[in-house]
């Protein structure tokens, strides 16, 4: 108990120093574990798992972070909130209809998960409802920013309605879901070296979607 609390008062220190030697080792476990939650998933894998990938001991470890929460923690927020700045940032942009807003959002969407790899499958994998209902101040954080993320994307499909650029005959939700549905199903198969690029995936996927859409 005694070395774990060293440790622990250790890694505060470290944090509020904030070196970059620090962070970049700190980084670099994070991006470990982020790997090995999307290979093993988020329950089966464990500290020694992260300690042994990256090749340190288990208090070594907790050096850098005191909790495999944490790691996951980590590996999420940084993601999900540059897609939320990145998504508000779009919806301000008067130069662009709904429609083409809503391309947009699905590229930006489909290219952080390739740039984020695999930070985002980590979250969709390990079950966006489950973590939201976790009631921790993080987890309702994150359960809120996904909602703006939806609900930016049904504001759009109801503009477009509106604007008569969309089919008014198909639930604005249902429209969202289906965008969501084919976005989010790609963690079971997409990697950053794979067959097709993201840009080519959010394409295809805005033609099928759009061809069902489109008045």
């Amino acid at each position: 108990m005694a070395d774990t609390s060293n440790i622990s008062r250790r890694r505060k220190a470290a944090l509020a120093d904030g070196s970059v030697e620090y962070k970049a080792k700190r980084d670099e476990l994070v991006r470990v574990a982020a790997m090995l939650f999307k290979d093993k998933g988020y329950k089966a894998t464990t500290l020694n798992d992260i300690a042994k990938a990256a090749n340190l001991d288990r208090a070594s470890v907790y050096y850098y972070i005191g909790s495999k929460d944490e790691f996951f923690k980590e590996v999420i927020k940084s993601s999900v909130d540059k897609n939320i700045a990145e998504v508000e940032s779009l919806l301000r942009m008067r130069s662009l209809d709904p429609v083409q807003k809503l391309e947009r959002l699905i590229e930006l969407l489909m290219i952080s998960y390739d740039e984020c790899y695999p930070y985002m499958y980590v979250y969709i994998q390990e079950q966006m409802h489950i973590v939201a209902e976790e009631g921790t101040n993080w987890a309702q954080d994150m359960a809120q920013q996904t909602h703006r993320f939806e609900k930016a994307a049904m504001g759009l499909i109801t503009q477009g309605i509106a604007k008569g650029l969309l089919r008014d005959d198909i639930v604005p939700v249902l429209a969202a879901n289906a965008i969501f549905g084919m976005l989010n199903w790609t963690h079971r198969w997409h990697k950053p070296d794979g067959k097709y690029g993201a840009a080519e995936i959010a394409g295809t996927f805005s033609r099928i979607f759009f061809d069902g859409m489109r008045v």
